[in-house]
């Protein structure tokens, strides 16, 4: 009889990066090897535009009471499996009476996380709701937890606070989808970041760098962004595209330089470099600030760059600019560097192993 695994998370299924590449992208190799696999989400397609966006209090509230609703309806199917699968959090506001309901089955309770989310953040459109937000609520979980997949050892270092039970699981790319389409058919030469509207402000940390850079080298470089579709900057030339998950390769195959910029601060310390792994497992050379697990991914100069002032990044984006073997050689390394760590293939034998041996545990 197969093993039965619920994973919980927000949103559908190919819609939020976190979930696709911590775990949406294993389904099926764990299918084959003796597991069923199910998927409980809350966000709906048509409550996303309302719930991201300012206001709509009124649907924002509904959403939440359908959500909880939901969450409540499956409390009899939670007897049913053999692990239940906590992605960031069961719900959106400060409760873990969730996680305290799957505690008490006879499942093994696994929570994941790939991002500080024990710091109190919030997204512009929602500030306004801040409050519902507990950021005590992270450890809390963790110490429920039996087994916890952290993104990074920062994370980890932080889960062991609360529970010993905790291995580095980085966030992957499957680098059988992931090939670059070679779709840039201008002459110049675009410099690309994709991220989200939440994550954009990262992207206004290059803004002054990449003036610079248009101001060197004018109509032989352009710039892209992807994730936000209302953004704007005429200066250097941009309209946001919005994300979607048909042309995300296709938009990336785009790029000939990939960006990842980024503060110094705790919340970006905890990110899994998810950015920068998507650029190189498609060769497009990638620089990224030196920040957390960014440092770790980047062997300066050899499989990319890491750049922290307005100076280091005008200079290696200038080398890569310059040089067409440059950027042919860093890119092909950067896609060796994550087929060998941030790959699908690297890492699903450890979600097999985990799964396992976890469910053969005596409590």
């Amino acid at each position: 009889m197969k093993k039965r695994i619920l994973f919980v998370a927000a949103h559908r299924p190919d819609r939020s990066p976190s979930q696709r590449f911590r775990f949406e992208q294993y389904i099926g190799y764990l299918e084959e090897n003796g597991f069923s696999c199910h998927q409980s989400f809350i966000i709906k397609e048509h409550y996303e535009k309302r719930f991201y966006n300012p206001g709509n209090f009124s649907h924002k509230a509904y959403i939440f009471l359908r959500s909880f609703a939901k969450r409540l309806w499956e409390v009899v199917r939670y007897y049913n499996y053999d692990i239940i699968f906590v992605q960031r959090e069961a719900f959106m506001t400060g409760t873990t009476v969730f996680e305290h309901l799957y505690k008490a089955t006879n499942a093994k309770l696994v929570y994941d996380f790939d991002d500080s989310i024990w710091i109190h953040d919030v997204s512009d459109a929602n500030k306004d709701l801040g409050w519902l937000k507990n950021p005590d609520k992270t450890g809390k979980i963790i110490a429920l937890a039996d087994l916890i997949f952290a993104g990074n050892e920062y994370l980890a270092e932080y889960a062991r606070k609360f529970n010993k039970n905790v291995v580095i699981i980085p966030t992957t790319i499957d680098t059988n989808e992931y090939k670059n389409l070679h779709l840039n058919t201008n002459p110049s030469i675009c410099i690309g970041w994709s991220g989200s509207m939440t994550t954009i402000k990262h992207f206004e940390y290059a803004v002054p760098f990449l003036l610079e850079i248009k101001r060197k080298y004018g109509d032989r470089v352009s710039f892209k962004v992807i994730g936000d579709s209302s953004y704007r900057n005429e200066s250097l030339g941009i309209t946001g595209i919005a994300w979607t998950k048909e042309n995300e390769i296709k938009e990336l195959s785009t790029f000939d330089i990939g960006i990842m910029p980024l503060p110094h601060d705790e919340w970006a310390k905890g990110k899994c470099g998810l950015k920068g792994i998507q650029y190189m497992a498609l060769e497009i050379p990638t620089i990224m600030s030196p920040v957390g697990v960014n440092t770790e991914i980047i062997n300066d100069g050899a499989n990319g760059f890491l750049a922290e002032t307005t100076e280091d990044w005008i200079t290696k984006l200038s080398l890569l600019i310059d040089s067409v073997d440059l950027r042919h050689q860093i890119g092909r390394e950067g896609r060796k560097t994550v087929i060998k760590n941030y790959s699908v293939e690297s890492q699903k034998t450890n979600y097999l192993k985990y799964f396992n041996e976890l469910i053969k545990k005596v409590t």
